[in-house]
């Protein structure tokens, strides 16, 4: 399947003979690079490899591109067929074959932690003007501390206006909170009742450190009707790569536990058992008031019809 390409331009400027040129990246028909590892997590002093390779028939250069969390890019070096040219100063080793089919690499044999960063593979024409196409990138992260896992929690609409029935046409908001990971290789998805949803759905765009660990959060928007359905479950799961695997966490979250909790039910409950109570012995209380007075108005008649009877006379 061709992959969909954003319309940009990027001026890269070198100091080599081939000092300036154009990197174009737009709708391409099924021109595809491929770049793997998608991240790569290891200690200081290990090495890093990087594979690129590309379907594009008469390209014959592969370029490679570091940028860094401010979004600049240091053009690294480029091979072209077999013949491999690093940037002078840089500490990569460029090897492989650029044609069609080929595969390229980039080797950063001494991890440090200026090593961190997002690195591009492209592979662009010796014909001026054509195309260049990018990988989908590789996040490597150098170390400086113990990985953890993050824990995930799901925020509910705020008390006020889940309580508040009468707007029930308005959108409802559950909040996503990942926090305390390390290293910030995560992505975050939704799904309701088991069904993955991207409509509504708002993830930073980059995780947030505070002092040694990442948070970050995404937000689901739904209308309020979903969310006050009792069996509606909505789930969140942050996929976390650890330096091996990726590896999922979760959380859950339902209006019936929110909007109707287990206290609320026993209250009402409590609240309908007594009022039942009350109910039956008002109605045993009205029930011997009635027979009392029957009885009296019996015994009443009774006295009369004595009294009144001419064998009393």
């Amino acid at each position: 399947q061709c992959r969909l390409l954003l319309c940009c331009y990027l001026i890269i400027h070198r100091t080599s003979p081939d000092a300036l040129f154009y990197v174009v990246l737009f709708a391409a028909s099924c021109n595809q690079v491929f770049q793997v590892p998608e991240h790569i997590v290891k200690p200081p002093g290990e090495a890093a490899t990087i594979k690129c390779s590309h379907n594009v028939t008469a390209y014959d250069r592969v370029l490679w591109y570091k940028q860094v969390k401010s979004g600049q890019l240091q053009f690294l070096g480029y091979t072209y067929t077999n013949m491999h040219n690093p940037e002078p100063g840089v500490d990569v080793k460029l090897d492989g074959n650029a044609d069609k089919g080929q595969t390229c690499t980039l080797t950063i044999e001494v991890l440090r932690t200026n090593s961190s960063a997002v690195y591009f593979c492209a592979a662009r024409s010796t014909v001026y003007g054509e195309p260049a196409y990018f990988g989908q990138g590789t996040k490597l992260t150098v170390l400086d501390h113990e990985v953890k896992s993050p824990t995930v929690k799901i925020l509910p609409p705020s008390d006020n206006e889940c309580r508040k029935k009468k707007r029930s046409k308005r959108k409802k908001t559950l909040v996503c909170v990942a926090s305390g990971f390390y290293p910030d290789h995560v992505s975050v998805s939704w799904n309701i009742d088991g069904q993955s949803v991207t409509d509504g759905v708002a993830t930073d765009s980059a995780a947030v450190k505070k002092d040694k660990f990442y948070t970050v959060t995404s937000r689901l928007t739904v209308p309020a009707e979903a969310w006050f359905n009792p069996q509606t479950v909505f789930n969140c799961t942050v996929n976390f790569f650890n330096g091996s695997s990726n590896n999922p966490y979760s959380d859950s979250i339902s209006c019936i536990l929110i909007c109707f909790p287990a206290e609320k039910y026993l209250h009402i409950s409590q609240n309908a058992k007594l009022s039942y109570v009350v109910l039956i012995v008002k109605s045993c209380l009205y029930g011997v008031f009635v027979c009392f007075v029957i009885w009296k108005l019996q015994v009443g008649l009774i006295i009369s019809h004595l009294i009144n009877s001419p064998g009393r006379e």
